[in-house]
């Protein structure tokens, strides 16, 4: 040890070395960063290492790079505010990673979790299988974790797809008894539930995994639940409610029932201040106040968790793109940051129309294969099972060899099979109508165009107003005049991939209504799209075709004359307005048959409409069809309600009354009113049912409506509406009080003489008094009122719908006058009645009930009878529930003739 050595002996070594420094450094690096962990969909997870000043956009675009993710504006990463681990019980912490601020300062623990943040209207639209893959394993979680509800019925069907998926084709001598038991498909999964499963697995024969994902996804859009964002809240009665936010606005719940639907073009203005969040609705012509709907939310954070997925999902679903900060920066210049109340929030990531231009343009990468998910297995199996599933999770690049059933998980991109019915193309080209239809209102699946601008506010603020435009009329999705030449050869089978609706002999332009993703007409360049409308087919002009000399047109491309090649002119589709009147173009309808043996399908026309409808609720094509149906009757005028003098007579400005089966009033110098005569026939039973639909009674439209009573002879008025629901007029109060009078017009007196309710305090029965005071006849008019069923949603249970339509039916008994109902449009909930009591007196005459066609001839007669696919799948099971339980069976005095 050398001691006393000075400090200018050791200055000239070249030797040195600062450990503690050195390991300060170290220290000093390690603290610079920090360590998120993101939980996927398939349960695996994996750490990120970042800066720990990294904002949150560092981590998305790490973790979609792990995932080698292309589509990945639909996903998002979350957390939850206390670090706990997410739960149905505590959807109300859970918060989405902003990608504008920093990790460090939203990170909870650590963990995030990669979830699907805006749900695609229509599957189909995503170009990649991986895609759709992370979609279906979201959407199973959400039925295994309540948060989407599905019916014992359609859960079994989308779990006979998972198990398609992944165990393939069913095997006799491989799937023995129980092979479903060890596998956690559905809550509430039973040994019952598991024998329907079973059965209906082994109708998916021939499906590959991407086929059974598919049909998983496909019937998965249609769940009244589906892409609904709820958040809890409480009205100003203290009633719990739940706010649901979709592409297509907010929905309101309140236990379980949908009690309001407010779509984005009927919204003005959002804003929150504290615990209270705010709704203002676009004025109708008929108001003259503005309706602003309030709501009390659990916390401030809350309240503006909500707000910002308010603004996300406009942003997302309804913009070209997004309204950046940069836009306001005059603003801001005049009014710098610390003079601005509320929060600058903003949506900064790509819109859906962006999201799909790019899709369109962007070239095809190479197939991919990966891992799928397998079910987690309950206790019921063994460890070396459990042990397998665990290690089989992983998503990889590329499979090397794993044994003897590799076939059944692996995926190559492919098209897609139909749900049900055979594997080949019997259309020669086109792909099979049984299933998979999109509907028409979702064009080339595009959120349409609103008229009016919605604002955002936050709190407390007045000046920081988010401006929202309409969608611009020059998309990026072509214009007018936007014709091009589309290539494509027939595949092995002889199939382009996609379909085509219209027809001279249908009075409707040759439109693409169906596109299958991976396919020669969806990978072509430009790519062919739903919507396009066909000009000409290898050179031959198209417009004065009939829809069969189309269809045979282009099958006859496949011939060795034309090599399988296919040439079309179409005109791009641009964007639609979803708040006007132009009606779009439909698809001939078609019927749904199930593959069922021909011993269970019976000879009776009856029994099988009952089966059909019971299968299509099952299956849910049943919707499919219904959306696939025009609203109003093409080319059919209501230029009377158009008229300066008449269109303030219209409760809503989009409603009208067609010129040819409208009321007209005889006895006044105004003829119009908002009513349709709508007569349905019963075959068979020489029964015409006859009504007049109309609107609630605006204040100043009551004397027409008395009139319209009077010159009918009317002696029923069914009333379906409350007068306020959620703050809004719905109806005129158009009757005066018990035993007092109303003189109307000078020429009409009414008088109430009675009102009670029956035994189930549900309908309300008044007697009221109708004079003709210029002929001095009098004569008694009877009105049910029922109140308790929300606008645009559906009765309690069916019982109660059937009651109602018993006791309408009670009343018109040996009455040959029409029957005057109305809600508050007159289309909704008066044509579920219309719809119900003609399928019941159908099954009551022993003839087929085919609701569809039924809600045609009601729209024939009046525009948008049944407005939403809720109302028409309640009254299907209406209807289904009524024949099956024996509450209305065939009469015998018509099975005799």
């Amino acid at each position: 040890m050398i001691e006393g050595v000075s400090r200018r002996t050791l200055a000239g070594s070249s030797g040195t070395y600062n450990v503690r420094a050195t390991e300060l450094a170290v220290d000093r690096g390690r603290l610079k960063s920090i360590n998120a962990t993101v939980i996927f969909l398939d349960d695996t997870q994996h750490c990120f290492k970042l800066d720990k000043r990294a904002k949150g956009q560092v981590l998305l675009e790490a973790v979609f790079q792990h995932l080698e993710l292309i589509e990945k504006e639909y996903f998002g990463l979350q957390f939850t505010e206390n670090g706990l681990t997410p739960s149905a019980a505590n959807t109300d912490i859970l918060r989405w990673l902003n990608p504008q601020k920093s990790i460090k300062n939203q990170m909870r623990g650590g963990f995030f979790y990669f979830r699907v943040k805006f749900y695609v209207s229509d599957p189909s639209k995503l170009q990649e299988e991986y895609t759709r893959y992370h979609l279906y394993l979201q959407l199973r979680k959400d039925i295994l974790n309540g948060k989407l509800f599905v019916s014992p019925s359609t859960a079994c069907l989308l779990a006979s797809y998972m198990v398609q998926s992944e165990l393939g084709d069913y095997h006799p001598e491989e799937h023995k008894p129980g092979y479903l038991s060890g596998m956690v498909l559905i809550p509430g999964q039973t040994e019952q539930l598991e024998n329907q499963i079973f059965e209906l697995h082994k109708l998916h024969k021939g499906q590959s995994p991407a086929d059974a994902e598919f049909n998983f996804l496909d019937h998965a859009k249609r769940l009244d639940m589906y892409g609904v964002d709820l958040h809890k809240a409480k009205d100003s009665s203290d009633k719990e409610l739940d706010i649901g936010v979709t592409c297509n606005g907010l929905v309101v719940f309140q236990n379980n029932i949908r009690i309001n639907t407010l779509s984005w073009a009927k919204i003005v203005k959002i804003s929150f201040k504290r615990r209270h969040f705010f709704v203002q609705l676009r004025r109708e012509m008929s108001e003259d106040y503005d309706t602003v709907l309030g709501f009390n939310m659990m916390t401030y954070r809350s309240s503006k968790n909500l707000w910002k997925t308010c603004v996300e999902h406009h942003s997302f679903f309804r913009l070209n793109q997004p309204i950046c900060q940069s836009n306001n920066r005059g603003f801001r210049r005049l009014f710098p940051a610390p003079f601005l109340l509320g929060s600058r929030f903003s949506y900064s990531g790509r819109t859906e129309i962006q999201t799909i231009e790019e899709s369109r343009i962007s070239q095809p990468r190479p197939h991919r294969t990966f891992l799928r998910f397998k079910s987690k297995f309950s206790s019921k199996q063994t460890v070396n099972n459990n042990t397998e599933n665990k290690n089989s999770k992983s998503i990889s690049k590329s499979i090397g060899p794993r044994g003897s059933h590799d076939n059944k998980i692996k995926s190559f991109e492919k098209e897609p099979r139909p749900a049900w019915g055979p594997t080949s193309d019997d259309e020669g080209g086109f792909i099979s109508s049984v299933v998979r239809l999109s509907s028409s209102s979702s064009g080339t699946g595009l959120p349409a165009t609103g008229r009016s601008m919605t604002n955002y506010v936050d709190d407390d603020m007045s000046s920081s107003i988010y401006d929202i435009p309409a969608y611009d009329t020059e998309s990026s999705l072509g214009g007018e005049n936007n014709v091009v030449c589309i290539h494509m050869n027939a595949d092995k089978q002889g199939r382009f991939g996609f379909n085509v609706r219209g027809g001279s002999d249908l009075g409707l332009p040759i439109v693409v209504s169906r596109v299958v993703p991976n396919t020669s007409a969806y990978k072509a360049q430009p790519k062919l799209c739903e919507g396009d409308q066909v000009l000409m087919i290898n050179g031959q002009e198209v417009s004065e075709m009939a829809h069969d000399d189309v269809v045979n047109l282009i099958r006859a491309a496949r011939d060795l004359e034309h090599d399988g090649k296919l040439v079309l002119t179409v005109q791009q589709k641009g964007n639609e307005d979803d708040d006007c009147l132009k009606e779009k173009e439909e698809e001939p309808l078609f019927q749904y048959i199930p593959e069922s043996p021909p011993s269970i399908m019976s000879s009776d026309p009856l029994i099988q409409s009952i089966l059909l409808l019971g299968d299509g609720l099952a299956s849910g094509s049943l919707l499919t069809q219904f959306e696939q149906l025009y609203r109003h009757k093409p080319e059919t005028p209501m230029d009377a309600a158009r008229t300066t003098q008449n269109i303030h007579k219209n409760r809503y400005r989009d409603i009208a009354p067609y010129d040819s089966t409208r009321f007209i009033l005889k006895d006044q110098e105004n003829d119009y009113i908002n009513a349709n005569h709508v007569n349905m026939e019963i075959p068979g039973s020489g029964i015409i049912n006859r009504y007049i639909a109309t609107q609630g009674p605006l204040q100043t439209t009551i004397g027409d409506f008395w009139q319209m009573v009077l010159e009918s002879r009317s002696t029923l008025i069914v009333m379906v509406t409350a007068l306020v629901e959620k703050g809004r007029q719905k109806c005129a109060k158009y009757w005066p009080p018990v035993n007092e009078s109303l003189e109307i017009n000078s020429n009409i007196s009414i008088k109430t003489v009675s009102e009670e309710t029956d035994t189930s305090n549900i309908i309300v029965y008044r007697q009221i008094e109708l004079t003709d005071i210029a002929k001095e006849e009098t004569r008694s008019v009877t009105q049910l009122q029922y109140s308790l069923w929300p606008d645009h949603g559906v009765p309690d249970d069916s019982d109660r719908l059937l009651n109602l339509v018993e006791a309408v039916r009670k009343e018109r008994i040996g009455v040959v006058e029409p029957v005057v109902i109305h809600c508050s449009a007159g289309i909704g909930r008066t044509g579920v009645i219309i719809l119900l009591e003609t399928a019941l007196c159908l099954l009551e005459a022993g003839q087929p009930v085919y609701p569809l066609e039924i809600v045609r001839q009601m729209r024939d007669q009046r525009a948008m009878m049944v407005q939403t696919s809720n109302q028409y799948k309640f009254v299907c099971s209406c209807i289904h529930y009524a024949f099956t339980q024996g509450i209305v069976k065939p009469l015998p005095e018509y099975s005799q003739q």
